[in-house]
């Protein structure tokens, strides 16, 4: 009489059986052409994230047949074509680079090097008045004049700018253009909507490059910098980003290079896709 496992038992022995495989466990061969766990690990991690989603009992079969599939077909090729020894060579340089980035990018970002950033970004600057508009943008004066004297008689603001204004954006919402600081809009405009207090509309349409604007003011507020918890791993990436750029060009510098002389190569080879046909 066969005895059951229990349950428990049963899902230990399965994960101590994966955890025992390695990516150098040899799958399936071809030819005499090894297929491993690894590559397999690879090619899902590649695929796209709807894939991804998938389980992994979803997955396996499909992608070891792929990957024997590209295989049988790889090995109809009596040689390698001069076009696919130049892909692998970027590919392999892409993904070592690669990953010499990634291990930059582990470095701890220390406290006195946020603090020292925080400073240089933030130390100095006040607060900030925002501003919250809206407008009905359209083409021609006689068309802002037309706009003003049907909210003068009472016609909803948003309603008019949904029906009128030629500006897409903004005009799907009312007019509304949401928050925005001195200096973010055109000067005529920026200029308008500071001289008006909240719930103000301008009494003459304000002309810009864009047409001609009736505007108004929805609502202000002060904004303070921000603190350093606030802006802290925007500062970590920039701090780690010129890390890398300094460390590159570090390395650049130490490297024996050579470039080509200027004018010794045509820059329009670049397109001629016929070279690598003949691996010269």
């Amino acid at each position: 009489m066969i005895r059951t496992l229990p349950a428990a038992a049963l899902m230990a022995g399965l994960a101590s059986m994966a955890s025992a495989q390695q990516a150098s466990d040899v799958v399936a061969t071809v030819n005499g052409t090894e297929i491993t766990l690894g590559e397999m690990i690879i090619t899902r991690s590649q695929l796209p994230q709807q894939y991804q989603q998938l389980p992994p009992e979803a997955l396996f079969q499909g992608i070891l047949d792929q990957l024997v599939q590209q295989q049988v077909l790889a090995d109809t090729l009596d040689e390698t074509p001069a076009r696919v020894e130049y892909a692998l060579e970027n590919q392999r340089r892409s993904l070592l680079a690669g990953e010499a980035i990634n291990a930059m990018m582990t470095e701890e970002v220390s406290e006195e090097e946020l603090q020292a950033a925080y400073d240089e970004a933030f130390a100095d600057a006040e607060a900030t008045k925002e501003y919250n508009a809206s407008h009905i943008l359209v083409e021609t004066e006689e068309e802002a004049e037309a706009v003003m004297e049907r909210l003068e008689a009472g016609e909803d603001f948003a309603e008019v700018a949904k029906e009128v204004s030629t500006d897409p954006g903004s005009g799907a919402q009312g007019g509304s253009l949401g928050w925005f600081a001195d200096g973010m809009m055109v000067a005529p405009f920026q200029e308008a909507v500071a001289s008006l207090e909240t719930g103000e509309t301008t009494e003459t349409p304000v002309e810009t490059q864009f047409g001609f604007h009736i505007v108004r003011l929805d609502d202000t507020r002060t904004q303070e910098p921000p603190a350093l918890d606030d802006v802290r791993d925007d500062l970590a990436s920039q701090i780690q980003q010129g890390k890398i750029e300094s460390r590159l060009a570090e390395l650049e510098s130490d490297a024996d290079v050579t470039r080509p002389d200027e004018g010794a190569f045509d820059p329009a080879v670049l397109t001629d896709l016929g070279l690598l046909e003949d691996g010269n």
